[in-house]
């Protein structure tokens, strides 16, 4: 049976924004963007993201070309929402870019997290990571940037291009998360890339990670 652990993002990206903790070097896909890569290893957890359900939002690795999509999902504070592989993510208004990923106990993870900063990444960029079991995996990572992303896709080395499903609380909080629920894939090999497209198809944000190697 898999081993199904709840994560705070918050905890996380606290690490991250402080440069310590497992975060990885990473590189911005344009010249204005920043952004903070984790990969949690071979356990199931993960920084940040939301969906199986909404299947037209996220295919699975390998998938098809990403398609037009209308931009994040608005989902209200705190409600759990499913990102696939049992998971659940939740945003939060306290904090900056807050928000968890929980396999059991959602409420309180979530109550846990309103203590927290959050993540706090840098304007116009993007942050990162995987939570690794067995042969699933499932991407999940914030944004934060001026303008609302119309879609956030990921691509594995040479890989097709694939939506990646977006979630934001009401308003204008100027972040939200992502996810891509890859179960049955596999640890990807090579280069994980994360880009974030206006309406129009310029690009907004980007981050490059190298996975590292399982076990670690």
């Amino acid at each position: 049976m898999k081993t199904k652990r709840l994560v705070i993002a918050g905890v996380v990206a606290m690490a991250l924004a402080g440069g310590t903790g497992t975060a990885l070097a990473v590189d911005g896909l344009t010249p204005p963007a920043e952004a903070d890569a984790q990969d949690t290893g071979s356990r199931r957890e993960a920084v940040v993201g939301e969906t199986a359900s909404e299947k037209a939002a996220g295919v699975r690795l390998p998938g098809r070309v990403a398609a037009a999509a209308p931009g994040p999902r608005v989902v209200r504070p705190y409600a759990p929402v499913e990102i696939g592989q049992g998971a659940k993510m939740g945003l939060l208004p306290e904090g900056r870019q807050n928000y968890v990923v929980a396999w059991d106990d959602y409420e309180e993870a979530v109550e846990q997290a309103r203590s927290l900063a959050g993540d706090s990444i840098r304007p116009n960029s993007i942050s990162g990571g995987m939570g690794v079991d067995g042969d699933d995996v499932l991407f999940t990572g914030a944004f934060r940037t001026d303008t609302v992303p119309a879609r956030i896709t990921l691509r594995i080395g040479a890989g097709p291009e694939v939506e990646a499903g977006m979630l934001r609380l009401p308003g204008s909080p100027g972040w939200g998360t992502y996810y891509y629920d890859a179960a049955g894939a596999g640890r990807p090999q090579e280069t994980v890339e994360v880009t974030a497209y206006d309406a129009d198809g310029s690009v907004l944000a980007g981050l490059a990670y190298e996975p590292s190697p399982a076990g670690r």
